[in-house]
């Protein structure tokens, strides 16, 4: 009996190293890996000679159908797809209305929310998902109550949840020592954005004051110190808890050095960081002024460096987008301080990152493919992702490394009518995306009718994941 789908001709990338063979598909999911001449015959032949198969993008951090972006899930998962992401996890907000804040006539917060409401609101708003995804439920008032949703919440397959130390919907740490206490019980992941609040508000009041509004003046607001410090303290109180931890757009060396002080063996403590901390410094603002600010900042050349140490080591384990998405005219404003936070990257983390560690750095593909998607995947709970291996969702794509071309905002799938990385070379290109087996998208955009499921997510397991050296 013949199978749905035979890849063949192509170079596997894998965790391991990279193989020439190919792979057999049946209702979605990856039956067979080997030699083309022992694979089962198949209904349809994809030949992709000359040409490397990556395992589909996991990204843990985006930001659609979102206070703080414009990007729909149709949106945001077709610049997913034209990207090679094929799973993303959203953020399900507790207290957030659904109103966009930047279109909104008052607050779009309400005092207090349900998590369990906010989950239901995602999954209610993404039937146009062109890839998978998962969500993470986003604590945003220090309301005691919401501890008691905690199991029902993980029970509905999503056993991640995220804090803020900053902002309005920031919560103390305090009140982190009772959550991360209850999510240990749960053997859930706390995700953590750490930056001290008083420090960075203290340092904007002062900017504000001496009318520093440039966007150069923007970094020194939120220094690599107050990131460094807010973490600490979180990985403190996961430690004393024994919860699971992650640190999310990790961007400095203060931070991983304080981060690398915790984890010893990697079984309660990870990080991420992103494409724009891996590329980019604050030379940025100078040149692409608000259109590049972010939150945390950019940093010196030395972080950049930092962040390839880290990933390389294992002290950080995952490169996530943190996806937002913004028009030019909202970021357009005269002061840094009223720009909205966030960049959009999810059609090009994987080429802008691609050319940044492989063909600048050095790095193998399978440093690629375990930062991109075996170790998001492991560490979010969802086992057939994120790999080209028997049993696996046939997730994957195809991949020329040897193809240049410039970055253009003008090809985006997203809202977002601009790019970071405008006008950038790299070399190497997603021609395809497959989606358990169906094409998703090609080099003419995405292809066919959304298919994306919302995946319940099982409580991971983190045994220790070692780096490279």
């Amino acid at each position: 009996m013949a199978v749905d789908l035979r890849v063949v001709g192509g170079t596997l990338a894998t965790a391991q190293g990279t193989l020439d063979a190919g792979f057999a598909i049946e209702d979605g999911t990856i039956v067979a890996v080997g030699d083309e001449r022992h694979l089962p015959d198949a209904d349809h032949t994809l030949d992709v000679a000359g040409k490397m198969v990556l395992p589909g993008v996991v990204d843990p951090h985006v930001h659609i159908n979102g206070f703080n972006s414009i990007d729909t899930y149709e949106t945001g998962t077709a610049a997913a797809a034209r990207g090679g992401v094929t799973t993303v996890i959203n953020f399900a907000w507790q207290t957030w209305t659904g109103e966009r804040e930047r279109d909104a006539t008052g607050s779009v917060w309400a005092e207090n929310g349900s998590l369990l409401d906010a989950i239901d609101r995602q999954r209610e708003s993404a039937d146009s998902a062109y890839v998978d995804y998962g969500l993470h439920a986003t604590v945003t008032a220090e309301d005691h109550s919401v501890f008691d949703e905690f199991e029902a919440v993980v029970e509905a397959g999503v056993p991640s949840f995220k804090f803020f130390t900053v902002y309005d919907v920031g919560v103390s740490n305090g009140f982190l020592r009772l959550a991360f206490e209850r999510l240990a019980d749960l053997d859930a992941v706390a995700v953590l954005h750490t930056e001290d609040e008083s420090v960075c508000q203290a340092l904007t009041e002062q900017r504000r004051r001496a009318g520093r509004g440039h966007p150069t003046d923007y970094p020194g607001a939120r220094p690599d110190y107050a990131e460094a410090m807010a973490l600490s303290d979180a990985v403190s109180l996961a430690t004393e808890t024994d919860c699971k931890y992650y640190g999310i757009h990790t961007t400095s060396r203060a931070a991983v050095e304080e981060l690398a002080a915790a984890r010893e063996d990697g079984t309660r403590v990870r990080g991420e960081t992103c494409p724009h901390f891996t590329t980019l410094t604050a030379d940025a603002y100078e040149k692409q002024g608000t259109l590049a600010l972010q939150s945390p900042p950019l940093r010196a050349e030395d972080d950049v460096d930092a962040m390839f140490e880290s990933l390389r080591s294992g002290t950080l384990d995952v490169v996530s987008t943190d996806h937002v998405a913004s028009t030019r005219a909202e970021k357009a404003v005269e002061n840094w301080w009223d720009c909205p936070f966030g960049v959009n990257s999810l059609q090009t983390a994987l080429p802008v990152f691609h050319e940044e560690a492989v063909n600048r750095r050095g790095l193998p593909y399978s440093f690629l493919v375990r930062v991109l998607s075996r170790n998001p995947a492991e560490t979010f709970g969802l086992p057939q992702k994120g790999r080209l291996a028997v049993g696996a969702d046939a997730d994957f794509v195809v991949f020329d490394p040897t193809e240049t071309y410039e970055i253009s905002a003008a090809d985006n799938a997203s809202i977002a009518d601009y790019s970071i990385y405008e006008g950038r070379e790299v070399t190497g290109k997603v021609l395809e995306t497959y989606l358990r087996g169906h094409p998703i998208a090609d080099e003419t955009g995405v292809v066919g009718d959304p298919r994306g499921e919302f995946r319940a997510r099982d409580v991971p397991t983190w045994d220790p994941q070692g780096g490279m050296t």
